[in-house]
């Protein structure tokens, strides 16, 4: 069929708009390759110097068990006022991701590091950049390691399915360093249902925390459950609980819930709601949780991972994919703040020990709801300076899609940091997807217009 030239024309010109807007829409990424400042570690908003070095461990970025050398895994010393006084790379520890950090023996660190299928667990002196210690596990993907009781350490075993067995192996656990032996551990599956969490031949709980919070009480954080649960080593049973499964108003997939105990005793969680985007605490009265304290949202907070309540009363936060973290007021301003690219995990104060505590905020009376404020704003989503996916979530607001565009950018946000281009921002990421939609819109149309052609060649290919 012959086209008329003015058909002919609407044509051509339907493909040069099309090849139009896909350049226009790649122009963003091209800038941005062009015009590319490594991303670096520097302060942020700082009006109160730390109180000595503050730890913090980057977990960096790993895709078949390679690490990536533009999205490193290293831990990072930083002075009261920002300055950067040391670095280690995972490479010199011997490993690809780090995890949890912990203060021991004064100046030293515990550090827990894994490669594909082994986890490493060293005593670390960053002064001397001595490793004093080390111990090899063949357990997948540990997040936390502590050491207690001298010579032990309890370790939280998480990805554990025993295929020969069937069953899923997830635990908490001792083991003795000096005799070699596991003295102690606690199955999962002997007190959660195997349809609950998350999927039960692979990361079923994903047990991301162990903390000793008293002799023989075991705080845990059992992520893909919502749970923070205190284990009692005696009895084998769970002396306490904060969330259930899939309730995640109350938590969502959290990290590394802290216990705080005020003076009268009341029973108090301070955690990371990870999924949520904020920080929370809860204290537990008349065997009843309230919420006492909401700090941040999706406007502030990205996956934040840590929490950590410090003896003056802040906070010291770990917003993780926001590659940062910040000592923060009560009321949600911030004093203290670090940039430290790519995917911040833990971080802590030297000088105070791990995770010291200090007052909850009944006992400060500053419960409520607080957003941050005072960030420097170094990267979009940490200030005035929004995101692509915080922009999405903006246009929905107040409209019956709210809830449903809120969530999808949400984890639109969550998912993205780990794949886009290290040299790419937000919307320079989000600009390339759409052209590539487009481009693949636009082949599809050509493939439907060209049909009675692209048939007629392939039945002269075949008789021919």
């Amino acid at each position: 069929m012959r086209l008329r030239p003015s058909e002919w024309s609407k044509i051509v010109a339907l493909r040069v708009a099309v090849l139009s807007l896909v350049v226009v829409l790649l122009v963003p990424a091209g800038t941005a390759a062009i015009t590319n400042e490594p991303q670096t570690m520097e302060a942020g908003s700082i009006s109160e110097p730390a109180n000595g070095t503050t730890v913090i461990s980057v977990q960096g970025f790993k895709l078949s068990g390679e690490a990536s050398g533009k999205k490193p895994a290293r831990l990072v010393g930083v002075g009261p006022t920002g300055e950067v006084r040391w670095v280690e790379n995972g490479e010199s520890l011997n490993v690809t991701w780090f995890y949890d950090v912990d203060p021991i023996n004064g100046s030293n660190l515990l550090v827990t590091g894994v490669n594909p299928g082994e986890t490493v667990i060293s005593e670390w002196n960053p002064q001397t950049g001595d490793v004093l210690w080390s111990e090899q596990f063949a357990l997948e993907d540990t997040h936390d390691v502590d050491a207690i009781n001298g010579d032990q350490l309890l370790i939280a075993n998480m990805r554990n399915y025993n295929e020969s067995s069937g069953k899923n192996e997830d635990r908490i656990l001792v083991y003795n360093r000096t005799t070699d032996q596991i003295v102690w551990e606690w199955q999962f599956r002997d007190h959660y249902p195997a349809d609950g969490g998350g999927t039960y031949t692979d990361d079923w709980t994903h047990v991301n925390d162990i903390d000793k919070v008293a002799p023989g009480e075991y705080l845990a954080s059992n992520r893909n459950f919502d749970q923070a649960i205190v284990v009692n080593r005696s009895t084998n049973e769970i002396d306490l609980r904060l969330g259930s499964d899939d309730d995640h108003e109350t938590l969502y997939e959290q990290h590394n819930p802290q216990y705080l105990r005020s003076a009268n005793g009341t029973e108090t969680v301070l955690v990371a709601d990870s999924e949520n985007d904020r920080i929370v605490e809860y204290a537990k009265t008349d065997g009843t949780w309230s919420r006492t304290w909401t700090l941040g949202s999706s406007e502030t907070l990205n996956w934040p991972r840590d929490a950590d309540r410090l003896p003056n009363g802040n906070t010291l936060v770990t917003d993780t994919l926001n590659h940062r973290v910040m000592e923060v007021t009560p009321e949600g301003e911030i004093v203290w703040e670090f940039y430290a690219p790519w995917g911040t995990y833990d971080a802590e104060r030297v000088r105070l020990g791990d995770e010291p505590g200090g007052p909850t905020v009944r006992e400060m009376n500053a419960s409520g709801t607080y957003e941050l404020n005072g960030s420097a704003g170094l990267t979009p989503g940490t200030g005035s300076g929004q995101t692509f996916s915080q922009w999405v979530s903006g246009l929905a607001r107040e409209t019956p899609l709210e809830e449903a565009v809120a969530s999808a950018a949400e984890r639109y946000a969550h998912v993205t940091p780990w794949i886009r281009p290290i040299w790419m921002d937000s919307w320079a990421f989000a600009s390339s997807l759409f052209a590539g939609l487009v481009t693949i819109g636009w082949v599809l149309g050509e493939l439907v217009y060209q049909r009675t052609r692209i048939r007629a060649a392939i039945g002269g290919a075949i008789q021919g």
